[in-house]
Parts: structure tokens; sequence; C-alpha cells
């Protein structure tokens, strides 16, 4: 079995989970099974809420390998107790600016200064904003960082939700991930663009449903238990099998691991064309 990803948004972190890949309930859980059986099984939780915040926003419109580095350098600036300024440094001042924490650290940060240093992650003027009114909103609220992880990990997941979805420039995704990854919450199956175009591509759920009613879909039809391994391997296999353009399908039947579950919604295999499941012919 493949060892999971270093870089990948969705996880990195986790504990083995318990994998019972017995009859399966729903043909999403059969499908999560498949899953399990192909890469790693785990269950998540232990994330710094506020650095899974901060990381999750990094990732919006980019990959991995692009918003890993702008992480490293994030932390690398701003997670110390004294971490300097750039014009510090370029002045040669000792001076150093005492923070309790990433949060404290980043909603005092100045904003050209964190673009600059996040800037490989792309949209980095949109997301050092962000980044900073999120650590800003956090500090006011929750009173800093260790605050915030006590409210993800152990409030309610419908407030936590709530609250996070409040936050300028956190979407279900970011939300559903920060729950996940920091507050080890199961039954939380996040939607990115592999998991949305895989679920309606397989018919787990409508062909025209958004972000939202695939998460519905998947988070009823998946045991609660599965969704979190189910959300990070079904994200590698849209990277590895079931491409947006060409996927697997497409070199005959043998060639997916999942050919029998998938209902090939927007595939023609004989014409060999792909066109989003929303658009495909309703005959």
């Amino acid at each position: 079995m493949p060892e999971e990803p270093a870089n990948n948004i969705s996880g990195g972190v986790g504990a083995p989970a318990e994998f019972v890949p017995a009859e399966a309930d729903t043909r999403a859980e059969a499908v999560v099974d498949e899953l399990g059986q192909m890469y790693w099984r785990k269950a998540y939780g232990g994330r710094d809420a506020f650095e899974c915040l901060v990381r999750t926003i990094l990732s919006q419109n980019t990959s991995d390998v692009a918003s890993q580095p702008a992480h490293d350098s994030l932390m690398e600036r701003y997670s110390s107790g004294e971490a300097r300024s750039a014009s510090e440094t370029r002045a040669g001042s000792e001076a150093t600016r005492e923070r309790s924490d990433l949060a404290e650290s980043l909603a005092a940060a100045e904003q050209s200064e964190l673009a600059e240093t996040i800037s490989s992650a792309g949209l980095y003027n949109q997301k050092s904003e962000m980044i900073i009114g999120a650590a800003e909103r956090i500090c006011e609220e929750f009173g800093g960082a260790d605050g915030f992880d006590a409210f993800v990990t152990g409030g309610d997941p419908g407030e936590v939700r709530e609250r996070l979805l409040d936050i300028h420039g956190v979407g279900p995704k970011t939300a559903d991930c920060v729950l996940l990854f920091s507050g080890g919450r199961g039954g939380v199956f996040p939607v990115d663009t592999h998991v949305h175009r895989i679920a309606r591509r397989m018919g787990l759920a409508p062909a025209d449903a958004d972000h939202e009613a695939v998460r519905e879909h998947l988070e009823r039809d998946v045991p609660a238990e599965k969704c979190g391994f189910g959300h990070t391997a079904m994200i590698q296999f849209g990277r590895e099998y079931c491409t947006a353009r060409k996927p697997a399908c497409l070199d005959g039947p043998e060639a997916c691991p999942l050919y029998d579950l998938c209902e090939r919604v927007g595939v023609d295999e004989v014409e060999e064309t792909v066109v989003d499941p929303a658009d495909a012919d309703a005959d």
C-alpha cells in the first residue's frame, strides 16, 4: 500500500484507522472500501486548528507543490515567539516582536511582508488579507490560537462549522478540513474539486450537485469513521486515475480499479470524450 504523499494539503498526519471492508450498505461506501484497499487508512485529528486553517487558505486555487513552500515560509517567519519583520532585519535592528502564538503574530503582520512570504501559493495579496483578517478575528473572539483550537476540538460540530464559515475567506471545504484534520470529527467529508468531480461522475451524487450537495450525499452514505480517509484517498484517486480530462476508463475497463462501481456520467468511452457530469446528455 503506498504511503500518503508528504505534500498533501488534505492530510499528511493521522493515526491508523480501523478498517473493515465488510458488505457495504451503499455504493458510496463500497467505493470508499475499495479506495481503502488501494491507499492509506487514517483517523485524523490533532493538527493545530489555526495552522490548519492557514494551511488550507494557502491551498485555495493552487497545488500542494505551490502551497507547501508558502506554508513553510510562513511558519518560519511567524511561528517563532521572536519573529522579526523583513524591514527590521534589513535595518539591522535587534528589536523583536513578541508573540504568544501564531494567530497573534499574524494578526500583527504587515500585509505586504506576509504577501511576499507566501508568494509561491499564488493570489498572495488576497490570501494574505484573508489570513490576517482570520487571525484578527480569532484573537478577538478566542484570545488566540490556543482558544480557537479548544473551540474546534471541543465545540459542537455544527456551531464550529457555522463560526468558521463566518470568517472571510473560509468556505465549506476549508471549514470541513479544519473540522476533520484538527478536530478529528467523524462523519466529515470535505469536498474539493477532485471529490466534486468524482462523486458526480461515479453517480454517487446528482450530476448537477454543487459542492454542498455532494458533501451531504457522501456524509449520508459513507460511515462516519470512513469519511476522513475516504476524502484523502478520493483525492489521490482523482490525481492518478479519474482525472478531469482523461479518466483511466478511456483506456478500457481494466485500466480503472473502480470501473464496476462507476456510472461514468459525462464519459463517452466510444467517442473518447469527457464533459462535466452536469453537462452530460440526460439520455
